[in-house]
């Protein structure tokens, strides 16, 4: 394992004959992955997840994100890539076994919520392209030898209705499994106090890592405006459904670079925020855009701000839902859906007016227990899809169904990065 210091190796000898710290520098290590378990990280591993969610220190992040984004690159073992891997080594020595051995691996990974939602989507792709050269193959190769002289030949016709069965299963299977994937949730690798105890033991040994936010219920904003200030506007105001995100974005200056408001339905920031929506509540072009989880409580706050005296009921302003909407994920492939009892009970709670903005799937992929997290997207992805949806808003009219948001998460190279590639003896 690399030391993060000076880039010297240690092997496990290293690494035990002097205390857990650098055979160079002296630099203890946070993690020992031959004594972590079945989930195993390195220091290197560790600190380019931080490297990457800040853009090399450019970007604030969240606790939480740092989590999702560690959840995603730790590689887990999987019986079923395993046999994935024997079944294509067996379709050149025995085919007519390895082929559906085959077909059986990728089905299980496609259906599995221990696998990333891209490798599931991957492999349900491989079920289609199996099942089409299956049927390529019965159709144009068996059924040629079976016209052609061999019309007789039991064994033949066997193989070829065998073969188009498997491919049309296969096929089916596919198609299943790609339509099905924004249904599945994913289960996280690591607990999150795991994940709390790595990020404590990392800035024990290597300091405060200063891109990481701090609570948002922390007064870091001044508590009075210069009252020159007061007297003007915003044309703009992002209201979030959670503090933390409010304060991720101030903190990156989302502010500054789209001359907006940032506010949370909470009241963030606090020492500012009633002066703030005074300001704001004076301007009659005013442009509201709403930004939360795709959740029973985050699709609430579009009818909170209509309706709400304390934010813009009887107002004239316009509201933009920039999501996350169930529609949101419904269509998409990558996002990092969860599920849990208590989010299928507050679905179950929702008002008429929240439903009727709703459409039958999307409710009934509330009621199942899913959403997907703001805090699942990295600062960067996230700045450039709340950016994407101010611009587009220009050309729309407001409401729910105003502002298409491409919410695909970062390209799947960004998130492959394993602890495997980092040696741990």
């Amino acid at each position: 394992m690399k030391c993060i210091q000076c880039q010297t190796d240690n092997n496990l000898k290293d690494r035990t004959a002097n205390q857990g710290r650098c055979k160079n520098c002296g630099h203890p290590f946070a993690f020992e992955p031959t004594t972590m378990g079945q989930t195993k990280i390195t220091d290197p591993f560790f600190a380019k997840a931080i490297s990457d969610l800040s853009v090399n220190g450019s970007l604030y992040f969240t606790p939480q994100q740092l989590y999702y984004l560690i959840n995603k690159r730790i590689k887990r073992k999987s019986n079923n890539i395993v046999l994935q891997i024997f079944a294509w080594i067996l379709i050149v020595i025995i085919p007519y076994i390895g082929i559906p051995l085959l077909i059986f691996a990728c089905y299980q990974i496609s259906n599995s919520a221990n696998t990333l939602r891209r490798v599931r989507n991957r492999n349900a792709r491989y079920l289609q392209i199996i099942g089409g050269f299956l049927l390529l193959y019965g159709i144009l190769f068996l059924l040629f030898f079976t016209v052609d002289g061999s019309g007789g030949n039991w064994l033949i016709f066997c193989q070829f209705a065998i073969t188009i069965i498997v491919g049309m299963l296969s096929f089916y299977l596919g198609i299943r499994q790609s339509r099905r994937q924004s249904t599945f949730f994913q289960t996280v690798s690591i607990t999150l106090s795991k994940f709390q105890s790595w990020l404590e033991r990392w800035q024990q040994i290597n300091g405060t890592v200063e891109q990481l936010l701090p609570s948002p219920n922390q007064k870091r904003l001044p508590t009075s405006i210069n009252p020159d200030i007061t007297a003007y506007s915003f044309d703009r105001v992002v209201v979030c459904d959670s503090a933390t995100i409010a304060q991720l974005l101030i903190a990156n200056n989302f502010h500054f670079e789209n001359n907006c408001a940032v506010l949370s339905i909470t009241g963030y920031p606090q020492g500012i925020f009633s002066t703030v929506l005074d300001m704001l509540r004076r301007n009659p072009e005013l442009k509201v855009y709403a930004l939360h989880n795709a959740s029973p409580h985050g699709i609430t706050l579009i009818h909170n701000l209509q309706t709400s005296s304390n934010w813009f009921a009887d107002s004239t302003v316009t509201i933009y839902d920039l999501g996350l909407l169930p529609r949101h994920v419904l269509n998409s492939r990558n996002l990092f859906i969860q599920s849990s009892p208590q989010s299928a009970e507050e679905a179950e709670q929702l008002g008429l007016e929240v439903r009727l903005d709703l459409s039958g799937e999307e409710f009934a992929w509330l009621k199942s227990g899913n959403f997907v997290e703001l805090e699942s997207f990295t600062p960067q992805r996230l700045l450039q899809i709340v950016t994407q949806g101010i611009n587009r808003s220009q050309i729309s009219t407001g409401g729910r169904d105003s502002v298409f948001i491409d919410v695909e998460s970062e390209s799947s190279s960004s998130d492959v990065y394993l602890v495997a590639s980092d040696s741990f003896g």
